[in-house]
């Protein structure tokens, strides 16, 4: 559900969070449950690409992350993997991948088609397309490679993630996109 309001030329968006399961966010990437210690790999387990860098894995101290965003970021060479260290509730702004193969633009860079500063080509995410959802307990999410996303947001102070992409994921396959420079609106959304 999207609710606007507009306020001295700025448009705040509200969206209501989804629960983040299997089903609900397949289109974004997947959703990790806990499996038993020793069940072989499947479709249930992160299908990962990360064959484009050397893997980080790492612990990613975040603080104050408000439950509202204005900018979206995607990475493009790589799949992603976040979760809270404790399994703490947070929520994470989405919207589909939207990056193009260069041969879906020869001969038509239309007005919604963008290269960016990493040489790929992208369409910039509709605000109609935008998704937030929230994870709570002992599970993470693998974001699609090129998933556009703000977050991790959460409502208290400081908060612990486990992150894992590339080494140079934030140096050569980064897109920081802000929203409200291109739509001149900001995301925000409540909560049930």
């Amino acid at each position: 559900m999207v609710k606007m309001e507009k306020q001295e030329e700025v448009v705040t968006v509200k969206l209501r969070a989804i629960e983040a399961t299997a089903e609900s966010f397949k289109e974004y990437g997947q959703v990790i449950e806990a499996s038993a210690d020793g069940e072989e790999f499947g479709p249930q387990d992160a299908q990962l690409d990360l064959s484009r860098g050397i893997p980080r894995f790492y612990v990613m101290h975040l603080e104050n992350r408000p439950l509202k965003f204005s900018t979206i970021t995607h990475h493009a060479s790589v799949t992603q993997c976040l979760g809270s260290i404790g399994g703490h509730v947070w929520y994470l702004g989405v919207a589909k991948p939207s990056i193009l193969d260069s041969t879906e633009t020869e001969g038509d860079m239309g007005t919604n088609i963008v290269r960016s500063h990493c040489g790929h080509f992208y369409v910039p995410p509709a605000i109609e397309d935008v998704r937030v959802f929230k994870i709570a307990g002992p599970k993470f999410l693998k974001l699609n490679r090129g998933t556009w996303h703000a977050g991790p947001l959460f409502k208290a102070d400081d908060m612990d993630f486990y992150n894992l992409e590339l080494s140079n994921t934030n140096v050569i396959s980064s897109l920081f996109l802000s929203l409200s420079c291109i739509y001149e609106f900001t995301y925000g959304f409540w909560w049930q």
